[in-house]
């Protein structure tokens, strides 16, 4: 599996409208695609700056062929969209990851 991971530091100005923006149109339109298999939203909690709030949404899909499908089709309108919406109130950073191994360990209850 490929992790797409998408970092964004967004400035505290717009953090609020971002993150319900997120939640509400950008995200459910990436996930409209069909390309990911699952994805998660994350609030880098060790980030030191007061101007800002830095996300990590991490989109899973199955093989990077499909990630290229994604990059190739359907990227560009979306980043262009957001950036529209938020030029020069936020800085992403786009990595790609390889699952390499994965356990999900859950609790027992008692």
């Amino acid at each position: 599996m490929i992790v797409y991971n998408v970092t964004v530091k967004v400035d505290l100005a717009v953090a609020e409208d971002w993150l319900a923006w997120m939640k509400t149109e950008h995200i459910p339109e990436v996930l409209a695609t069909g390309m990911f298999i699952s994805y998660r939203m994350l609030r880098i909690l060790n980030d030191e700056d007061p101007d800002g709030k830095t996300y990590a949404m991490q989109y899973t899909c199955k093989d990077h062929a499909t990630l290229q499908a994604y990059l190739g089709s359907y990227a560009p309108a979306l980043q262009k969209k957001h950036k529209e919406r938020y030029n020069n109130s936020y800085i992403a950073i786009r990595t790609l990851m390889k699952v390499e191994e994965e356990q999900v360990l859950y609790a027992s209850e008692s």
